[in-house]
């Protein structure tokens, strides 16, 4: 039988431990920036400068300045740039393998993005803008997010475009293009087959920013000691 004097050091040596283990579950890498020009930071509890080949982590802000751009590549291959101005969350990931995602939830909250989808199964992908929610199938998507507005225009495969109020339309042959515009709290969507916007107006912003790479290309930080701590996230 444990003595009262020893239990309750020992108590205390599991909550210690427990308080140490919670931020490593914390920390799920989810990717890395292969592409950075001038300002991009990640904004968890802190904001703190993004360089080439830092890690991305589950539930953290990116953001890009003015005149500044991005790419970051996901563990399953999913490429992900951003035009100035612009910011995005991973809200939510869940993998199947270390290279595979079961559900990732991406919310672009404003600025232009290209994305292309990666090796996970096309339904484990869903974005969203403040307008839209979009559902993917094998895609190269760029969306534009702007107050009271989200572009969403196909370059490849298919894509769901839905307001918030469950209108949807399927985007099916390239240059497709959703337009969602909301006035007094009420949205409304139309497709068209001109679009009066592409991200490859940004492609200049930043060499490689409209490049594909596969994660397995890249290489983990220095001093990473867990590369595949990503695999906390299931």
């Amino acid at each position: 039988m444990i003595s009262r004097h020893c239990l309750l050091p020992i108590l205390a040596l599991g909550f210690v431990l427990a308080l140490a283990v919670r931020p490593v579950e914390a920390q799920t890498r989810v990717g890395e920036a292969a592409v950075v020009k001038n300002e991009v930071v990640k904004v968890a509890a802190t904001t703190t400068p993004i360089n080439v080949g830092d890690a991305l982590l589950r539930d953290e802000t990116v953001r890009t300045g003015a005149n500044s751009a991005t790419r970051l590549v996901m563990a399953d291959s999913t490429n992900l740039s951003l035009g100035p101005s612009a910011s995005i969350k991973l809200d939510r990931t869940v993998f199947d393998d270390e290279h595979h995602y079961r559900d990732v939830a991406i919310r672009l909250t404003s600025g232009a993005f290209r994305f292309v989808t990666g090796n996970s199964e096309k339904a484990a992908y869903k974005i969203t803008t403040p307008l839209a929610t979009i559902g993917v199938r094998g895609t190269i998507l760029d969306i534009l997010s702007q107050r009271g507005r989200t572009t969403v225009v196909l370059q490849e495969g298919a894509s769901t475009v839905c307001t918030t109020s469950h209108q949807c339309i399927d985007l099916s042959q390239p240059g497709d293009t959703a337009i969602i515009t909301s006035t007094g709290g009420h949205s409304t969507i139309q497709k068209t087959s001109s679009s009066p916007w592409t991200f490859a107006a940004m492609c200049s912003q930043a060499a490689g920013l409209c490049s594909v790479t596969q994660f397995a290309d890249a290489s983990p930080p220095p001093g990473d000691v867990d590369p595949t701590g990503m695999l906390c996230g299931r």
